[in-house]
């Protein structure tokens, strides 16, 4: 059983940078892929970005953040950060953290392989 614990969400303006975290409890977390995913008001959920867990530490970012957004992992602290900059207001939404074991490449980006989830923190763009 893995928790998730989000923070780090709030304001920003257009241009602007947050850096959200996602702590996690459980001895076996390093075997985890992480990944964040939002859902903007009015709209489904989407991915952001991955990391794979057991030493593969690769990372995948949906093509929206790419080179904007940086997923970093610390094992020994049980964190995933998420570095936004150059915030925009289309990235306004609630983040979550998830987390699962097994998951394939090509299921990386479906929410519905992920069996552990955080609450979600809010991140506002606007000027």
């Amino acid at each position: 059983q893995v928790q998730l614990v989000e923070s780090g969400g709030g304001f920003a303006q257009p241009g602007g940078s947050l850096r959200l975290s996602c702590v996690a409890s459980g001895r076996t977390f390093r075997q985890y892929t992480v990944a964040w995913f939002r859902q903007a008001p009015g709209k489904e959920r989407e991915f952001v970005g991955a990391v794979r867990g057991s030493g593969g530490n690769t990372y995948h970012y949906a093509d929206s953040v790419k080179g904007r957004f940086a997923i970093s992992r610390d094992n020994a602290k049980n964190t995933v950060t998420l570095q936004m900059d150059r915030l925009n207001p289309e990235d306004t939404a609630l983040y979550f953290c998830a987390a699962g074991q097994g998951i394939i490449l090509s299921n990386i980006r479906s929410e519905t392989a992920y069996a552990y989830w955080g609450q979600g923190t809010r991140v506002t763009v606007s000027s």
